[in-house]
Order: structure tokens, then sequence, then C-alpha cells
């Protein structure tokens, strides 16, 4: 059987013209992303998702991106999204964490 090759791609998105805490923002955007068809990764300065398509990881990321634009207490968003595409295997976050960090 031949796995479907992932996608990665990571996201921060930002809440501008808010309390300096953000936290509140990060729980609301996390929930969203679990509802999609994406698997999520959230560390201290962004979230890592796996997809099997872009389309998924682009409505993914626009539902998150319109949720915080549309919170009356937010004035502007920053959203930076870097997606890795590989073809030629199947990378994972797993897999990618693994070579990084085994000797």
């Amino acid at each position: 059987m031949v796995k479907t090759p992932m996608i990665l791609a990571q996201v921060s998105i930002s809440p501008l013209g808010s309390e300096v805490s953000v936290g509140k923002y990060v729980r609301k955007i996390i929930k969203i992303l679990e509802k999609e068809p994406v698997i999520c990764h959230t560390n201290a300065m962004a979230t890592v998702i796996e997809a099997e398509t872009s389309e998924q990881i682009f409505s993914a990321v626009k539902k998150a991106h319109d949720t915080l634009i549309n919170e009356p207490s937010v004035k502007r968003v920053i959203t930076e999204l870097k997606i890795d595409h590989r073809t030629d295997k199947n990378a994972t976050y797993d897999s990618k964490v693994k070579t990084a960090t085994s000797d």
C-alpha cells in the first residue's frame, strides 16, 4: 500500500490591536484547525500542519485567519505560511523531527 505524500506547512497567525497576551486567540485558532482534515503540531512560536493536499492547508489557514480578523478587538492580522511539499518521498512531521534529532 502506497501512502499519500503529506504536505507540511508552518503557520503563524498574529492578531494586532488586541491585548499583549494572545493565548486566547491561539486557543481559538487551534480549535478551528482541529475541526479541519489536517494534523496539527502546535509549539511556542507557530503551528505545523500536515495535510494530503494544499487545498486542505489553504482552507484551514483561511478559516483561522478569517476568524481572527473578525474578532472585535483585533484590528490587524499578520499570517505567515511556509509550505514544504515533497513529491519524492512521504515526509511527515514525525519523520522530519526524527531525522533532525537522531545521530
